[in-house]
């Protein structure tokens, strides 16, 4: 069986195409449209085994969750896929810094993000 993904965004449109796409694909999906929800629901939903965050979220953005995930040793151990408009060399290191495991850039290629994916299943 394939992994469950918390797909992260603020905007319901990326949400609903991304589930469309995995759907398909047979991956199992939770989803939510703030970064603070995104921690909750990990440290309660044990079978979530990878996190598309987007990055540029308000309140909360993506690079704060990400590191936040890493400090909290209950679920520090979530891949991290980060999702971005910014597609800058220097945006992609700042994911990898903030301790996302891969970046995708959007608007997303699938057959970028179903690569980027499959490293971690």
């Amino acid at each position: 069986m394939k992994k469950k993904i918390l797909i992260v965004d603020d905007d319901p449109r990326n949400i609903f195409a991304l589930k469309l796409t995995l759907k398909a694909r047979g991956f199992r999906m939770e989803t939510c449209t703030m970064a603070q929800e995104a921690i909750q629901i990990l440290k309660n939903d044990p079978q979530i085994g990878l996190v598309l965050m987007d990055m540029m979220m308000p309140e909360m953005d993506g690079y704060e969750a990400v590191k936040i995930i890493r400090e909290t040793p209950s679920i520090s151990h979530v891949p991290v896929i980060a999702v971005t408009a910014q597609a800058m060399e220097e945006d992609r290191q700042k994911c990898i810094d903030a301790g996302a495991q891969e970046y995708v850039k959007k608007p997303i290629d699938v057959e970028e993000l179903l690569t980027a994916i499959e490293k971690f299943a």
